[in-house]
């Protein structure tokens, strides 16, 4: 699901972007006034788990490969709007240092991951409690199969809204002679390839992290929840309720090479070099869109989670370390301004 460089015109990019400015005012507005203290850095972990989330490439229908986002996983534990802010940062370190989604396609990107996901997310699993007798009545498993729901309904709902973009780009943007400039696909192809793959095994995927995780949190750490944040008085007990999170994360550091078993590119990410030659309903596209060929790109440091004369498995866990240890030391530094500016 992460647009590459030069696969919208640079006049989506633009508009993408600037539609996501307010999110992220709104987002940080509101994270700075609901959550505590002395969890705010623990919104860093909460990012960790969305970017480990997506080392874990899976095989989909069709041949190409997804992964989970988390985005709803955050959601239940920090409040969509700190979700929106984590997910933002962990596909910004993405995009910059591991050519993972293009820079230009950065608020494209994130209004799929970061804002609709995770928002979407939130939304169907309050509905789905409300639907169940409502909150106050909700026992663990209520909780769960709700998470489920509503983080499948996330992640369907954001890769729609990718395919939509990838779909617009040849109806609007073509060449002197009627082909695409950017992605050649359009609607009647974009959907279909992005929602069946996603709805038959994506949404899977990411309903189980999500559970999975949750369930694990609730029980070593239930007072690492939106709704006990809202209403429960702040926790003064710290560093302990840190360990399962912190545990977890290292669990995935450690698992994250088996998101090398999956064979093959996500649909949509394919590079200049390759795209003439996929076969798509049975035919080759046969050329490269101008724009894509000679669009501008960044030379990161890891592209695609590797580095020249380092083995693969170990460059992909080097990959996962930076990646977490930049997400926890850029929240850490960002807790320390808000705190600031709070007691200002």
């Amino acid at each position: 699901m992460h647009i590459p460089e030069n696969y919208l015109s640079p006049a989506t990019c633009a508009v993408m972007g600037a539609a996501m400015v307010p999110v992220w005012v709104h987002a940080v507005r509101k994270t700075n006034r609901e959550l505590p203290k002395e969890k705010l850095p623990l919104l860093g972990a909460g990012a960790a788990f969305s970017f480990l989330a997506m080392m874990f490439n899976v095989p989909l229908v069709g041949g190409t490969t997804g992964h989970a986002v988390g985005g709803t996983l955050i959601a239940l534990l920090f409040g969509p709007e700190a979700a929106c802010i984590a997910v933002s940062v962990a596909l910004l370190i993405q995009a910059l240092l591991f050519g993972d989604g293009g820079v230009l396609a950065f608020g494209a990107n994130c209004f799929n991951m970061a804002f609709v996901l995770p928002f979407v997310g939130y939304l169907v699993y309050k509905l789905v409690l409300k639907l169940a007798g409502g909150q106050e009545k909700a026992g663990l498993g209520a909780r769960l199969a709700a998470a489920a729901v509503g983080s499948y309904a996330g992640l369907n709902v954001a890769a729609l809204c990718c395919a939509v973009e990838f779909g617009l780009q040849p109806m609007l943007f073509k060449d002197a002679a009627g082909l695409p400039l950017y992605c050649p696909y359009d609607l009647s192809v974009a959907i279909p390839a992005m929602m069946i793959p996603h709805l038959a095994v994506a949404g899977f995927v990411e309903a189980a992290f999500t559970v999975a995780v949750y369930a694990i949190i609730r029980k070593t750490a239930p007072e690492l929840s939106y709704e006990r944040m809202l209403t429960a008085a702040p926790d003064q007990s710290g560093k302990q309720h840190r360990v399962p999170v912190y545990a977890i994360i290292a669990v995935l550091i450690a698992a994250c090479p088996l998101g090398l078993l999956a064979a093959g590119t996500a649909w949509g990410e394919w590079g200049a070099d390759e795209i003439a030659e996929v076969v798509t309903n049975g035919k080759a596209l046969g050329f490269v869109p101008a724009g894509l060929e000679k669009g501008w790109s960044l030379n990161v440091l890891m592209p695609d989670y590797s580095l020249e004369g380092m083995n693969e498995v170990l460059a992909y866990i080097l990959s996962a370390l930076i990646g977490v240890a930049l997400l926890i030391i850029i929240f850490k530094l960002l807790s320390l301004v808000m705190k600031g500016r709070r007691k200002a």
